[in-house]
Formats: C-alpha cells, sequence, structure tokens
C-alpha cells in the first residue's frame, strides 16, 4: 500500500468516526459535554491492530484520550502471550491498556462461540463503564458485514436481520449499558485495504489458530464459501454491504410505522384489538415486534408470531386467552392484549402468613413476590391501633367482603372486581391484609372503611395500606 493508499484509509476512517462522535453527542443528554475518550476493543489481531493504528492517529489529532481494552478468554494456550502482546503495543504507542479475563463455561447451550461473544461483550462494557468511556470502536469491517447479511440470510431472517450491523448502535443486552454506544469506523472498508495497511506500516500482530476452526459458523463461511463467492461474483462483499444499507433504511421506515401504529392502538400499558383489527396481518405483525422491543421482550420466532396474532383475533370474547413467551405471557382481557411478568408463585401452594407492624415504611414478603407500603393518610387505620395487632396477608380464596365507603354498601369481592374491570388472572393473586377475621385491605381496590373508627381517637395518626409487587 502506498502513501496516497494509506491517506485515502485514513480519510475514510477519519469520516465515518467523526460520524460515529456526532451520533454520541446527539444522543447524550444536551447538558453532557462532548466525549474527551474514546476505547478499542483490542485483541492483537489483524483488525483490531489496524483499528488502533489509526484510532491512535484520529484521537491525537483531536486531543482524546485512547483506551484499549482486551478480553482474555482462557480457551487458548497462547492467551497470556497474546495480551502481553497487546499490553506492550499499547505501552510503546502511550495508549491507556487494560485487560480483563473471563471464565467461559464451555457447556453453554449457546455453543462456545456465542457464549465467549456475550461474555466478551459484557466484560467490554464494564470496563468501559469503569473508566467512563461513552464510545466503544470495534474493528468490524466490509468483510464481516457480508458475513453477516449471508448468515442471517441462511437462517431466513428478515429485513431487520438483513440489516446487518450499524455504523453506530446501543447495544445495552451486550454492553449492559444503555448509554454507551457501540461504533464501527471501518464498516466500509475491506479487509484487504486493511492487510494491506497493517503490512505497509509494518504493524506487528497475533494470529489467533480459533480463526481457522471451521466448525464455527462464521469461519466456515469465510474459508469455505466466501472465496467460491468472490471467485464467482468478484466485489460481492461491497455488494453486500449495499444491500445491508438498503435493508437498514427499510427497517428505519417500519419502525417508525410501527411506533405510529402503536401509539393509535395502545392505551395506558394495554392494545386495544379494535383498533389493531384495522390493520393486515404484516402491519399487526410489525406492531407487535415493535411493540415488544420497547418492553425488552425477545424476538419471537415468525411462527411463533404468527400463531399469537390467530389467538388475539379468532378467540371469543370471553376467552381466557394466555400466549406464552420465554419472557413473559400475552393475556387478553374483554377487547384488550397485555403484555405480563410470568408469575413464579402458585397461589394454592402459598401459606398466609402472620406479621406485625411496628412503625416500619415497608415490609417485604417474598413468598408473596412484592411489598406492602405503610403510608399516613388522613383517612385510615388508627397507627397505635395496628401495631397492636397480629395482622395475616393471604391470596384472596373466595366470599371476602369490602366496605369502601361509610356511605356506600359492603359488596363481595367478585363484585368490586368486575366494577373495576380488574382481570381474572389478577384477581387469583389479589393480596388480602386482615387482622383477627377483619379484612382491613384488598390490593387494588382498596381499604375497608369498617376498621377506620371503630378503635381510634379523633386526632390519632392514620395508616393506609398499599401493596406493590416486585
Amino acid at each position: 500500500m502506498n502513501a496516497l493508499h494509506s491517506a485515502r484509509l485514513a480519510e475514510t476512517f477519519q469520516r465515518a468516526l467523526g460520524d460515529i462522535l456526532a451520533r454520541v453527542a446527539v444522543l447524550a443528554p444536551a447538558s453532557t459535554p462532548p466525549p474527551t475518550a474514546i476505547a478499542v476493543a483490542y485483541s492483537g489481531g489483524l483488525d483490531s491492530s489496524a483499528l488502533l493504528q489509526l484510532t491512535h492517529a484520529a484521537a491525537s489529532q483531536q486531543g482524546l484520550r485512547l483506551f484499549a481494552f482486551h478480553i482474555h478468554h482462557g480457551l487458548s494456550p497462547n492467551a497470556d502471550s497474546w495480551q502481553a502482546h497487546c499490553a506492550a503495543t499499547c505501552e510503546r504507542l502511550g495508549i491507556t491498556f487494560e485487560a480483563r479475563r473471563i471464565q467461559l463455561d464451555t457447556r453453554s447451550q449457546s455453543g462456545t462461540e456465542e457464549a465467549a461473544r456475550l461474555l466478551r461483550y459484557a466484560a467490554l462494557g464494564a470496563l468501559c463503564r469503569a473508566h467512563q468511556v461513552p464510545l466503544l470502536l470495534t474493528a468490524h469491517h466490509q468483510d464481516d458485514q457480508a458475513e453477516t447479511v449471508l448468515l442471517q440470510l441462511l437462517r431466513g431472517s428478515g429485513v431487520a436481520g438483513l440489516s446487518g450491523m450499524d455504523q453506530a448502535n446501543h447495544a445495552p443486552d451486550l454492553l449492559g449499558d444503555a448509554q454507551l454506544l457501540m461504533g464501527r469506523p471501518l464498516l466500509e472498508v475491506a479487509r484487504p485495504t486493511l492487510e494491506d495497511f497493517v503490512r505497509a506500516q509494518k504493524i506487528s500482530h497475533i494470529e489467533d489458530e480459533s480463526n481457522a476452526d471451521q466448525r464455527y459458523a462464521r469461519n466456515a463461511l469465510r474459508h469455505a464459501v466466501m472465496p467460491v463467492i468472490e471467485g464467482l461474483f468478484p466485489g460481492f462483499a461491497a455488494r453486500f454491504a449495499r444491500t445491508a444499507m438498503h435493508a437498514q433504511s427499510a427497517q428505519r421506515l417500519l419502525i417508525d410505522m410501527a411506533a405510529q401504529d402503536l401509539a393509535l392502538c395502545l392505551e395506558g400499558e394495554r392494545l386495544a384489538l379494535s383498533r389493531l383489527r384495522q390493520f393486515g396481518a404484516e402491519r399487526i405483525d410489525n406492531l407487535l415486534r415493535y411493540w415488544f422491543g420497547t418492553r425488552g421482550v425477545r424476538m419471537p420466532s415468525t411462527a411463533w408470531l404468527h400463531e399469537l396474532r390467530t389467538q388475539l383475533l379468532e378467540a371469543k370474547p370471553d376467552a381466557q386467552l394466555c400466549v406464552t413467551h420465554a419472557d413473559c405471557e400475552l393475556r387478553r382481557h374483554r377487547d384488550y392484549v397485555m403484555l405480563c411478568a410470568k408469575s413464579t408463585i402458585d397461589p394454592e401452594l402459598v401459606d398466609p402468613q402472620q406479621f406485625s407492624w411496628q412503625g416500619e415504611d415497608v415490609l417485604h414478603f417474598p413468598h408473596f413476590g412484592g411489598r406492602l407500603h405503610f403510608v399516613a393518610a388522613e383517612e385510615g387505620v388508627d397507627a397505635a391501633w395496628l401495631q397492636n395487632q397480629l395482622l395475616t396477608i393471604h391470596y384472596r380464596s373466595g366470599g371476602e367482603r369490602l366496605k369502601l365507603a361509610a356511605n356506600r354498601p359492603t359488596k363481595s369481592l367478585k363484585h368490586l372486581c368486575q366494577a373495576l374491570d380488574i382481570p381474572s388472572w389478577e384477581r387469583r393473586t389479589m393480596i388480602i391484609v386482615e387482622s383477627a377475621s377483619q379484612i382491613l385491605y384488598a390490593a387494588q381496590i382498596g381499604m375497608d372503611c369498617g376498621a377506620f373508627s371503630a378503635f381510634d381517637a379523633l386526632d390519632a395518626p392514620r395508616i393506609r395500606l398499599d401493596w406493590q409487587a416486585d
């Protein structure tokens, strides 16, 4: 690589880095100053070595402090020497270096490759937080992007999968931090260009023997498939990268549409089926995927989503519909769909628990999955009387009755639940607090006013109860 080509690579890199830094500034809170530090994920391999050299030059010009973070997987007998090589390179360049060792469980159901990836990014995120670095750069390049698109195509992915990797994005699931940005300034650069750059600059780097192991999907594509495609369709990696850009544009449009559709259908935390029904199947699926994403739920398969949509739209109005997802439950109540946490408690297996209150603000009841708050109020039970009672907390068993106000009749909890439109599955796990078989409080409904004045003085401090699930 001659000086002109090196200059063009540096120019391409600095333009991409400038775009990424601008993205950091846009996404940061208004009062946050521009970033003064960036980090490179530095394995010591050819790609990350080229990235480190390019970033070092750019950071020096822009007055940015540069960190290099290395993850020691312990899988290779050469791992110690790789870490020593990276540390020595950074010391020579004046770059702050830190390594972190991770312990890989080779029995992981996700496979060694995926397990190593998840642990690596989690450790990189932790290092960024420890050094207060808002931007982590990785050495993904054009050929990596082509591999990603091909892999997603082989897996039958949709538009989101074919979008490949963004130049910059938040990855809280990987890095463990919703504010940390991951940047890929080499996505427009082909790997042969990086090889020429490393050779011309005489940059020392390590060779990871696992990169030749074709038991891993990416290595199999890289060594056995992509050379054949390149022979038949020269320059295909650049065209795959262009396809990813088109898919990214289409995905942004789908996200914009889903956000508008969700705003139309969402009432509080639930979806109105009457509004959802005005859309076609594809648009409903797009909305549901977006809704799951906003709630931190993993993306379901196409088949699961089809089954969910069918049940939601075709089940009888009075059906007690519950569709189970790995992360949650989808339930329908009347004309609404709710995304509920999966309950790990069987109320029939939890015995009533007696307790006393000694003036605490909150008492935790882990067997019932929540906390009972004791709140000072103008209307409530006498605080002194309450402290002298042996109280019982239990789940609703049926037949309970409650009087909510002096001018209102005593009614059954069943009637009150119906009047307040409390879903049937929430009634089953309703928390009851009582004293000597007298109900004081029913969660989601309120206090029994019969206990307000029977034992208290007119000027006594009063307490109301409030249940909050964990």
